[in-house]
């Protein structure tokens, strides 16, 4: 007899965990939405501050750990979908849960433009008709945008594979010059250690802002909760083991390509990591680099499709989105909201896509930075939120092990924010506010019904 209910249960449980993502293609997911474009870029972008960007590196790493933290506590208390949205709507209401998901949701679709944008920039190291074309380049970005957009529409499986598979194949660029690249390291390159002119705290500042983009996507595993396997143990180790294995990647080959091009040649380089394996073992190398970073660039494509149809989906299930967001296909996949976002976004880019590559690129970048912080700065303290209003489900060492996280994640998302250029800031606060009637609307109209 209780074997028959050991069988039962352990059948109950696969039916349950059938078709659902477990550990290494959550962690895939994780390492695979934070190694997308920005990586391939950052070392030119740094290399106006010199060697210091170190620091902004280190100071980004520990903020990311500490919101890590926040979000592995998060994700055991609550195991529905939404990721940020859900612990800011736990912790502060429906309001703030609505501005979460809205910002965070057009940090995604904007962000998904820029990607694209970037990777048939690599692409054109092969195609040099992408360069001179601007239909044919913005046709190919579009064109990328909806090759994954039809592959997430299919299953949340085969995104997983499709995000394991390039997750494998884009790092290997990052270990090979963050490891045989410290052969040819030069430390002349590293003299003076502050080229900005600035003072140190200000080029520390500008640089961590810089390198948070980098880092975004290290709640992605909290947010397609419902499809993982055991998501109040896979959800924190995944999340963990991703930004640890994003972290030694970045910090390792950003400080071996700065080691292997002087900073006036790494400052006017397009592709930098191509231009250093180039130096060191010639053109066939650098042709592997680039395949290495339009595979990033499409791989980080194809895993955050998958989440800007899942955050507006939790937002509507709780009507604080339009209920079109909740509907979802045979097999569970929210195929009108993440149609509608690959529209806005093929829209960005045929619309920006003449004004400019590396403007487009940079300002976008910015802006979903941004974006992503008044997320992280509600989710840094929901938990300490909860507390002071469900004092009776939580004890005082509980609030000691919250703060001790959660303050030091608040800080530093407020202070990644003044690191932002002013222009950046304001457009932030313009899409942000656009989306108050849509909330008042929905407010409204559920309370009429």
């Amino acid at each position: 007899m209780w074997l028959k209910k050991e069988k039962i249960s352990l059948k109950i449980k696969k039916s349950e965990n059938k078709g659902k993502i477990g550990f290494w293609l959550s962690t895939s997911l994780v390492v695979g939405n934070m190694t997308g474009s920005g990586i391939f870029l950052l070392p030119a972008a740094l290399a106006l501050y010199g060697g210091i960007s170190i620091f902004g590196w280190i100071y980004t790493v520990v903020g990311s750990i500490f919101l890590a933290l926040v979000f592995s506590r998060l994700s055991k208390m609550f195991t529905q979908s939404g990721g940020p949205y859900t612990y800011s709507r736990e912790g502060f209401g429906d309001f703030a849960g609505f501005l979460v998901a809205w910002g965070y949701w057009i940090s995604i679709w904007a962000g998904n433009a820029a990607i694209a944008v970037a990777g048939v920039g690599y692409l054109s190291f092969f195609i040099p008709a992408l360069k001179e074309n601007q239909i044919l380049s913005a046709s190919v970005a579009i064109g990328a945008i909806w090759l994954f957009t039809f592959i997430n529409t299919k299953s949340i499986k085969k995104v997983g594979m499709v995000q394991l598979i390039t997750t494998v194949l884009k790092i290997l660029p990052l270990l090979v010059l963050g490891t045989f690249g410290f052969f040819y390291f030069n430390k002349a390159h590293f003299t003076p250690f502050n080229l900005s002119g600035e003072s140190n705290f200000d080029a520390i500042t500008a640089t961590a802002a810089l390198a948070l983009w980098a880092f975004l996507g290290l709640e992605s595993a909290t947010i397609p909760s419902d499809n993982i396997k055991n998501p109040t143990k896979t959800i924190p180790r995944a999340t963990i083991a991703g930004i640890i294995t994003a972290a030694l990647l970045y910090i390792s080959s950003t400080v071996g390509v700065m080691g292997i091009l002087a900073p006036a040649e790494l400052q006017n380089s397009a592709a930098p990591f191509a231009d250093a394996a180039q130096k060191i073992w010639g053109d066939w190398a650098s042709v592997l680099i680039a395949i290495g970073a339009a595979i990033a660039c499409f791989g980080a494509l194809n895993g955050w499709i998958l989440l800007q149809g899942q955050l507006p989906m939790a937002a509507a299930r709780d009507k604080l989105f339009p209920p079109a967001f909740n509907k979802i296909s045979g097999k569970g996949i929210p195929v009108i909201g993440i149609v509608i976002a690959s529209v806005l976004a093929s829209a960005l880019v045929s619309l920006n896509f003449t004004r400019g590559l590396v403007k487009m690129f940079s300002f976008i970048i910015m802006l979903s930075t941004l974006s992503c912080l008044l997320p992280y700065l509600f989710s840094s303290l929901s938990e300490i939120a909860l507390y002071l209003r469900k004092k009776r489900e939580f004890n005082r060492k509980r609030l000691i092990a919250a703060s001790l996280i959660s303050i030091p994640a608040f800080l530093y998302s407020l202070w990644a924010i003044t690191g932002l250029e002013s222009e950046v800031l304001i457009w932030g606060a313009i899409l942000l506010t656009a989306g108050v009637p849509i909330y008042v609307y929905l407010r409204y109209s559920g309370r009429k019904s």
